[in-house]
């Protein structure tokens, strides 16, 4: 199936497409934010565009933390950060920009600033306006599972932080349940199926075992009948696993990105793209029998 993006076309099926992290913030837990010193703006242009250069499809700009235990910041500051960086890229960059934020007007300004993508983590079900936003732009939206709570996460100096005693009554239909909700939020509000990306939230307000039992049957979410996203990179499931801090789990995350590969994922996102587009392309090679050009 084909996906306009703006000049772009992914073709669902053909190939799996990697997803540069571009993180406009001084606290991202991979350590690789760029909202640090005068020369931030450019330090996080030329970060995606060495991306796309090491072989991104796609970027994905963020100007706010997710990770377990983060602080919310203003909508102020979110602009401040990710907009800029958007509209460079947009200008700069031959692949499709995507921002990464739960916030209507976010969304709304990145898609002015020349993002094709919305990237919503609480699957629009944190501000009202993200359904409308999405459907009156045009934009093709991740819509993310996600049960993240501060009261469920825990933090360890060396390892970061995660989520612990979450609760679900069946792991995978009950995201699969609450996926649907969000896609049906997206449908009603406007967004045309063939625009939406579904992703099971890899390391969202789920323990470490969750984690590892959503890897292992990512292929069920296909019955979902839209393509996947799966954003393992880096995260502290992998720390928690291997006992290695986020600076040292590109390994982990390759076995990660492609068992992924392996059950159906159409798209990866990732902070090590030149490594995992190389993991990507092998697997490729391996589950679709098909050779990167």
């Amino acid at each position: 199936m084909a996906f306009a993006l703006g000049t772009t076309t992914l073709e669902w099926g053909r190939q799996t497409y990697v997803m540069g992290i571009v993180n406009a913030t001084p606290d991202s837990f991979s350590g690789d934010g760029v909202m640090r010193g005068e020369e931030w703006l450019a330090a996080a242009v030329a970060q995606g565009l060495a991306h796309v250069a090491a072989g991104a499809h796609v970027l994905d700009v963020g100007g706010e933390s997710t990770r377990p235990g983060s602080q919310p910041i203003a909508l102020e500051e979110e602009l401040r950060r990710a907009i800029p960086v958007v509209r460079e890229l947009a200008r700069r960059a031959s692949v499709p920009i995507s921002i990464d934020t739960y916030k209507a007007e976010v969304a709304r300004q990145a898609v002015e600033a020349g993002a094709t993508i919305i990237n919503d983590v609480w699957g629009l079900r944190m501000d009202p306006d993200m359904g409308r936003v999405a459907a009156d732009s045009g934009a093709a939206v991740v819509v993310m599972h996600n049960r993240s709570q501060p009261k469920d996460a825990v933090q360890e100096a060396r390892l970061g932080g995660r989520y612990v005693g979450v609760e679900y009554d069946d792991l995978i239909e009950d995201i699969k349940r609450e996926l649907s909700e969000s896609v049906e939020l997206a449908l009603r509000a406007g967004v045309k199926p063939e625009r939406i990306i579904l992703d099971p939230g890899i390391g969202f307000g789920k323990t470490v075992e969750q984690n590892l039992e959503l890897i292992r049957r990512f292929g069920e979410f296909k019955a979902l009948g839209y393509p996947l996203l799966a954003g393992p990179s880096r995260k502290s499931f992998i720390g928690y696993t291997l006992d290695l801090p986020p600076d040292q789990r590109a390994e982990g995350t390759a076995a990660v990105v492609a068992l992924c590969i392996a059950h159906g994922a159409d798209l990866v996102r990732v902070h090590d793209v030149a490594m995992m587009s190389r993991v990507a392309r092998m697997a490729d090679a391996i589950t679709r029998s098909r050779v990167h050009e």
